[in-house]
């Protein structure tokens, strides 16, 4: 069950992890410092430039914790060093997105704008390029935080199948429908 969990985690130059008592795994980076508290079960082992974990036993549970408590260490490492990033294009017509500070205003085609305020920890740009859809770009060191945010976004008006208008990340595929026309012969 818990194949990544038996991954050694192997540290990134630069990057800093300090075992505290009270099971809590704290990683510094260039780009600023994450916590993480672990199940107590689990047993850390820093060596060199490499961190692994060790599970009690085989049981459920512990199978599924050393996996994610893996996971969730090994995305800490990686956004401290080089952060995450994920793109959301607005595709429809006279959508429109300004990012301003720490709050992104929003033309989605409803009849006021959207201010979404965005947290502190992540960082918003908003640009807009004549005959293409306007992006909006979050990027910060926490994984699920900017994930969070984009998931979010993407509520305020979800792609629908017909058009395909709507708030979607870039790259991704909607799977259209055909209209009422389709189904005349």
């Amino acid at each position: 069950m818990s194949r990544i969990g038996k991954n050694p985690i192997s540290i990134p130059a630069g990057v800093k992890i300090m075992l505290h008592a009270d099971n809590l795994v704290e990683v510094k980076g260039p780009k600023g410092a994450l916590t993480q508290k672990i199940n107590s079960e689990l047993e850390v082992v820093l060596e060199d430039s490499t961190l692994s974990l060790k599970r009690p036993s085989d049981s459920k549970e512990h199978k599924a914790q050393h996996g994610l408590y893996r996971a969730l260490i090994n995305n800490m490492c990686e956004g401290v060093s080089k952060g995450f990033e994920l793109k959301l294009e607005l595709v429809g017509v006279g959508y429109k997105a300004v990012a301003s500070g720490n709050v992104l205003e929003l033309d989605l085609g409803y009849s006021h704008l959207i201010y979404f305020q965005v947290p502190k920890e992540i960082a918003i740009a908003a640009e807009t390029a004549k005959g293409k859809a306007p992006l909006v770009t979050l990027s910060g060191i926490d994984k699920q935080l900017v994930g969070q945010i984009a998931a979010k976004l993407r509520s305020l008006r979800k792609v629908e199948p017909y058009k395909g208008k709507g708030v979607r990340f870039v790259g991704e595929i909607v799977r259209r429908k055909a209209g009422k026309a389709a189904g005349k012969k």
